[in-house]
């Protein structure tokens, strides 16, 4: 009963959104019982020109999967190291990048019981997340609360479960104590603010572009200029240390993030976006970074009494099979939003033909809180030249990126 419900409720669905303004012409039209539709495809690791929206074959649920036709996505920094190619062992390109979106149940496989059709779900992927229908394990869809945008769920998950889980499940945050965070006007350093503030006389320290701070400035005790010698200035508040330490950037930072914990303290690494630095993957910047980061000896680590973590959401979800604790993490997260003491920040809504634009404003850091792509959106006439596919197998053209390709996109920054 419940596939005959689903199949009649998909079929109700593309029509209302075959009627939708800013539709890709012809996008998801049925040519006997193939089904199409958009879909951000990666066809090789490396710069911008390797993203393309493109046609693709509409994917069905299987048992126990939810089919989600997906409203908004969320756009991370590690989806521009995914396209570069510098993330251990991703899968072999032609992929559709991805991993968190949101959007109504459009069906269900066998054996699903926790979702209805039309309930408004968010979700994680393990990759395929930037498309219009989406397939995933029901054991990573996630209901929304009635007050919850769509815009606001695709910047939740990724970013609120990671903030929650380095500071509560892997550092044991508890009033009183202090913590420093990187790259604070970001979307987990908006987050790891907001969870800090839920308990009494949390310090927090955040280190970010200078550029942001009169945005920022309010969400952290202490803000510092990523460029200046923050060390310092850290240690004349808080002369004993500091207790966090979550780091994104890896690098030269791992030292300085060590040396600055108090005794008992905990320094989690979260991302390395210090090995991106230009527009493809670059063996040097790799290299430097590498080389930077201190060797760790395990010794020293017991005699100053120092925990050094690491923490990877995809991987816990996906290759570590931990996702009945993040749907845990995931009920808490609920209930601070529903009691008005966290709320995503969302920087800006980009069509999915808009996401090399995108790309490039996370890459530039240029971002206060998260990116957006907005499924239902229409790009603008410049963008979307240039960013849809033509080709009906989803095999991307090659083009040079000549004068007129870079007047129609930012300039990448070197």
């Amino acid at each position: 009963m419940a596939q005959e419900l689903g199949a009649h409720m998909t079929e109700e669905t593309e029509c209302m959104i075959d009627r939708d303004a800013g539709r890709k012409p012809g996008s998801g039209q049925c040519s006997g019982n193939v089904k199409e539709m958009r879909a951000v495809m990666l066809s090789g690791f490396g710069g911008l020109n390797k993203l393309r929206v493109t046609k693709k074959l509409m994917p069905e649920p299987q048992r126990g999967e939810v089919k989600i036709r997906v409203k908004a996505c969320g756009l991370n920094f590690l989806d521009l190291m995914v396209r570069q190619g510098t993330i251990d062992s991703p899968p072999k390109p032609p992929l559709v990048p991805g991993f968190e979106c949101c959007g109504i149940v459009e069906s269900v496989g066998e054996n699903t019981e926790r979702f209805e059709i039309g309930d408004r779900v968010m979700a994680f992927a393990n990759y395929n997340a930037w498309a219009e229908v989406v397939c995933t394990p029901e054991e990573f869809v996630y209901k929304l609360p009635d007050e919850m945008s769509f815009a606001e769920a695709a910047a939740f998950a990724l970013n609120f479960v990671a903030a929650y889980m380095m500071l509560f499940e892997v550092a044991n945050l508890r009033e009183g104590m202090s913590v420093l965070v990187h790259s604070a006007g970001g979307a987990v350093g908006q987050a790891v603010a907001q969870l800090c503030s839920t308990l009494p006389n949390v310090t927090v320290f955040g280190v970010a572009s200078s550029s942001k701070h009169s945005a920022i400035r309010d969400s952290v005790t202490h803000l510092f200029d990523r460029n200046t010698d923050y060390i310092q200035e850290v240690k004349k508040i808080s002369p004993e240390g500091i207790d966090i330490v979550l780091d994104c950037l890896c690098g030269e930072n791992t030292g300085k993030g060590l040396s600055l914990l108090k005794p008992l303290g905990t320094y989690i690494l979260y991302g390395a976006s210090n090995m991106v630095t230009g527009e493809t993957k670059s063996l040097f910047s790799f290299a430097k970074s590498w080389w930077q980061v201190e060797k760790v000896n395990p010794i020293k680590l017991y005699e100053e009494n120092k925990v050094m973590a690491g923490f990877s959401l995809p991987n816990l979800l996906f290759k570590q099979g931990r996702s009945a604790l993040v749907e845990s993490v995931m009920d808490k997260l609920l209930c601070l939003y529903n009691q008005e003491k966290i709320k995503p920040v969302v920087d800006s809504l980009w069509a999915l033909e808009e996401v090399k634009e995108a790309m490039q404003r996370i890459h530039d850091r240029g971002n206060i809180g998260k990116l957006i792509l907005d499924v239902e959106k229409s790009p603008t006439p410049l963008m979307a030249s240039d960013s849809t596919e033509t080709s009906e197998a989803g095999e991307e053209e090659e083009e040079a990126e000549g004068d007129n390709d870079s007047k129609e996109r930012m300039p990448f920054i070197h």
